[in-house]
């Protein structure tokens, strides 16, 4: 049995669409709450990374991390909201 999305569902998931067909570019700081906050409302919040530096991919890895770390005692509901209010905030209707 398939379970019944909530409202928060529905918003997060229209705020995810938004974000996806955006074309605006983003401060890295910002991307880096985008990536944090889609991650934990997935439940995805552990990053697996990689030992070799291509081009800074270990720096990135490294400020990704980073931004999970910062979210990882939010709950998953939490994540949402803020992901859907980062939306809001920053790609115009």
């Amino acid at each position: 049995m398939a379970e019944e999305k909530t409202e928060l569902d529905k918003r997060f998931e229209e705020a995810v669409k938004r974000a996806s067909k955006t074309d605006l570019l983003f401060p890295p700081d910002i991307r880096l709450y985008f990536y944090a906050y889609y991650k934990r409302a997935r439940g995805n919040h552990s990053e697996k990374t990689h030992d070799e530096d291509v081009d800074g991919s270990a720096l990135i890895n490294a400020f990704k991390m980073n931004a999970i770390f910062q979210v990882r005692n939010i709950s998953i509901d939490e994540a949402k909201q803020k992901y859907i209010e980062l939306v809001d905030e920053q790609i115009p209707k």
